[in-house]
């Protein structure tokens, strides 16, 4: 089963990426992955809306491609964006030089929208090789503390929320999906999740740059 928390030995073993921020506030950090897609993006804006909180965004540059007005409200709502790859590339399975290509490409389209080049990025489903680390130096590369897993349709909505809010801590980068795949989940865990967190007394932060 996929651990909600990330296990301790991965930062160890990659200190160069990005796996919590160190803060002296009881603060986390929401990101949401795969997206922009249109039915769980626009909740996901909603809700957000509806606690005026920021997040950051980690878009595929097709969906961008695909659905550039949806794309174009994430930051015209004041929310970070960050680069996915162009296809949602497994970087295990690909080549240094087809990998660099694909986030390239997805560079580029959010280039095209915002005029500026971003600064973070995330490697789909957490995969990326040494050798591919280190020509990506211009960039942030974001990986998480906590997992919310809602993409699994064999975990409980219940499941869900309970085990995301158990392993939360001051410094989190929390992962969810605005994704087909994980709405269901989604759905229920997202406004749960940040109504938990805000009577805990948390507050949520956008990623440092």
């Amino acid at each position: 089963m996929t651990p909600h928390r990330t296990p301790f030995f991965l930062p160890l073993l990659y200190p160069s990426l990005c796996w919590r921020i160190s803060t002296e506030r009881k603060e986390i950090f929401l990101t949401f992955d795969d997206g922009p897609v249109p039915g769980p993006t626009d909740f996901v804006l909603k809700t957000l809306s509806n606690y005026a909180i920021k997040a950051t965004f980690f878009c595929i540059g097709d969906n961008i491609r695909k659905h550039p007005d949806l794309f174009k409200e994430i930051v015209d709502d004041g929310h970070q964006v960050g680069n996915h790859t162009f296809h949602h590339t497994n970087g295990w399975k690909v080549g240094v030089d087809n990998y660099l290509e694909e986030v390239k490409l997805c560079e580029e389209e959010i280039e095209r929208h915002t005029h500026q080049r971003p600064k973070l990025f995330r490697p789909p489903y957490g995969r990326i090789k040494r050798s591919q680390i280190s020509p990506l130096n211009e960039y942030n590369i974001i990986m998480w503390d906590v997992l919310s897993v809602d993409y699994n349709s064999n975990l409980s909505k219940e499941s869900c929320l309970r085990n995301t809010l158990k392993v939360v801590r001051p410094g989190s980068i929390i992962v969810f999906h605005d994704s087909l795949k994980a709405e269901p989940n989604l759905a229920y865990t997202l406004p749960k999740f940040i109504e938990s967190c805000l009577v805990e007394g948390y507050s949520f932060s956008l990623i440092p740059i």
